[in-house]
């Protein structure tokens, strides 16, 4: 059933969000739908000096127009980003508050409302300088609740992208024994294409990445299996069986990209993938 026109929207946004998380949508995608509804309702009442709005008036398509100008040009946003205070909004990130705000009108029953969402970013890359900034504050800031081993291993992850040109999938399956950080002149890491150079700074990432990892895979009870890339903490345990400990398995994929988008929405203020930080062509 819709949620009616006539709800509160706080309590409408509320219900969405339920609603997602019960038909199975990712945690994070609930999470960000969620910040977004909320910086939309934010802007509407504070523009229109108001107090609150049903959900059919918060819809109304005058009051998106307005969220997404100010957006776009970076009015609301919570946080600096590489690009200044006053960047405009990054492409990806108004693509996600329009699907955002379509979801939310199926939700009310307002289908015909909807917008039409533009195409996948998907090519979207940072220029170098941009791409550098990112990478030394991934490694140096860590948000207020972030894992500080998730954080240290997001920024070698995306350090070593940048630095082999290579997508985290390529990357996955590498080992410790492929990255020699004592190699001269130049450190390496070993990638199928063969030895490939290692700048002073994604090497420095590296050696920090590979301490924790260490610390991490100390509580091991036997040999040390070698991945590079491991989860950070305990998995949850299904059908009463404990998960591994971590060392044990490599990192997931998904796991490391899911680390990133969360890591870099938080000091970038768009959730871009790694592939936004290979070099352009």
């Amino acid at each position: 059933m819709p949620i009616p026109r006539s709800t509160d929207a706080l309590a409408a946004i509320d219900s969405f969000l339920t609603a997602q998380s019960k038909a199975g949508y990712a945690f994070e995608t609930v999470r960000l739908r969620g910040t977004l509804l909320t910086e939309y309702l934010e802007h509407v009442l504070n523009e229109e000096k108001v107090t609150s709005l049903t959900a059919g008036e918060f819809l109304q398509p005058e009051r998106a127009d307005s969220w997404l100008d100010a957006s776009h040009a970076g009015t609301t946003r919570r946080r600096n980003t590489l690009l200044g205070p006053d960047a405009v909004a990054a492409y990806d990130s108004q693509r996600a508050r329009i699907q955002t705000y379509n979801a939310f009108v199926d939700a009310v029953g307002l289908s015909g409302l909807r917008r039409p969402c533009p195409p996948s970013g998907g090519g979207q890359r940072l220029e170098p300088e941009q791409a550098w900034a990112l990478l030394r504050t991934l490694a140096t800031r860590r948000p207020t609740g972030a894992n500080a081993a998730t954080a240290i291993r997001t920024a070698a992850v995306a350090a070593l992208v940048a630095a082999t040109g290579r997508t985290v999938p390529e990357l996955h399956k590498l080992n410790v024994a492929d990255v020699d950080l004592e190699r001269r002149p130049v450190p390496v890491v070993e990638i199928p294409t063969g030895p490939c150079p290692l700048d002073k700074h994604t090497s420095e990432i590296l050696r920090r990445w590979l301490e924790v990892r260490a610390n991490i895979t100390a509580e091991l009870e036997g040999t040390d299996p070698g991945y590079l890339w491991i989860p950070t903490k305990p998995g949850r345990a299904r059908h009463g069986i404990e998960p591994p400990k971590p060392g044990l398995t490599r990192a997931a994929v998904r796991t490391l990209h899911a680390a990133h988008r969360n890591l870099v929405l938080q000091v970038f203020g768009a959730p871009l993938r790694p592939n936004a930080l290979l070099p352009r062509t």
